[in-house]
């Protein structure tokens, strides 16, 4: 009898002991050793920090959301110059509950720095916006939400 494989979810958040540093010129805008990745298919891996990790002075509000059909409703920040270099998921999807209100930073805009060493995207793992689902207005996302 053949053995049954379940098959990996699109996304797959896992807590870790990884030292995750977030710097902004001298700047230590969030340094924990509790991040959550986010292993996502087709994208890099997202690091996501506590808020208790972050120094939130150092976000500023970005104007506009985008909705991800596997995730919900993410809020932009910008950090000094970088412009939407944080964001987070106020009111995540039950399948990735794990990263509600916590804040990613995008590695390509500010110094993200995993045990030391820079992250930086490989040719490929940028988010393209692409598909029927990336030009849905924020009121249809949240009927859909609410039903």
């Amino acid at each position: 009898m053949a053995a049954h494989r379940t098959a990996q979810p699109r996304w797959r958040p896992e807590g870790t002991g990884r030292h995750l540093v977030v710097r902004s010129g001298d700047r230590v805008v969030a340094d924990t050793i509790r991040p959550l990745v986010l292993y996502e298919s087709g994208f890099a891996p997202r690091w996501y920090v506590p808020r208790a990790d972050v120094d939130e002075s150092a976000l500023t509000p970005a104007e506009g959301q985008t909705f991800c059909p596997y995730k919900g409703l993410a809020s932009y920040y910008d950090i000094a110059d970088a412009h939407r270099a944080a964001w987070s998921y106020e009111d995540a999807w039950t399948e990735v509950r794990r990263v509600d209100g916590l804040v990613s930073f995008e590695p390509d805009e500010i110094e993200v720095l995993l045990d030391g060493i820079r992250l930086r995207l490989e040719p490929g793992q940028g988010v393209v916006s692409h598909g029927v689902d990336r030009n849905l207005g924020l009121d249809e996302t949240t009927a859909v939400r609410q039903a």
